[in-house]
């Protein structure tokens, strides 16, 4: 009883309560905890002190978490968005036989040339079949089919490659190119995989640059 009579005729120190209100950031979890015990189990005789402190502490803890959680996601959106500008040499595939091209590889040819057409990139357009060009009637038809399409987003020069009768694998053919010719972007619809033209488990043996595979 004497500790605690004792304890009461002290006077507080103001300033030290004053300091360690205003910086409350930078007290241990276990301060905190403290300070919340004291508080609730003793009455002040500074209550507007009390009353600050409590006030004080928690909204700015808040305001500083919001402050480092936004700042990821601005990095984060640019870091995604940045490597799409460094595609300067993109690679379009034809694998069907179709001579006005399939929907999947016009699909797959106005993309290339938009992406193309953004980003300042060429085009390179590899021909790929399995039967020699002898016996391919609409083999001509199919390269003015490919020339009017990129033609429409805005391409009339681009390099032509023909890869016919080698009896390679179309993956196997892609992949080479793409080395051969350092390539940054390989444009494909997912149109060649189901058709079985592409075999989707080589790509990621064969093909060294990334592979955009569009949807139906």
């Amino acid at each position: 009883m004497a500790f605690a009579h004792y304890s009461v005729a002290i006077p507080f120190d103001i300033s030290k309560h004053t300091k360690i209100s205003i910086s409350p950031s930078f007290c241990s979890t276990e301060s905190l905890s403290f300070l919340a015990f004291t508080s609730s189990s003793f009455s002040s005789p500074f209550p507007l002190l009390s009353r600050a402190r409590n006030l004080s502490t928690f909204p700015r803890i808040n305001r500083v978490g919001h402050k480092a959680k936004a700042e990821p996601q601005e990095s984060e959106v640019q870091l995604a968005a940045e490597p799409f500008s460094q595609f300067k040499h993109l690679l379009l595939p034809i694998t069907d036989s179709n001579p006005y091209l399939s929907e999947g590889t016009r699909q797959a040819a106005a993309t290339t040339a938009a992406l193309a057409k953004k980003n300042g990139a060429d085009i390179t357009v590899v021909v790929i079949d399995e039967k020699q060009k002898e016996v391919l009637p609409g083999h001509e038809t199919q390269l003015a089919s490919v020339r009017w399409h990129l033609s429409e987003g805005g391409f009339q020069e681009f390099k032509l490659l023909e890869r016919l009768g080698e009896g390679s694998k179309p993956t196997a053919i892609i992949g080479e190119v793409a080395d051969d010719m350092n390539l940054d972007l390989v444009v494909m619809s997912m149109e060649a995989i189901h058709s079985k033209h592409v075999d989707a488990n080589l790509l990621a043996e064969f093909v060294p640059c990334p592979v955009l595979l569009l949807p139906l």
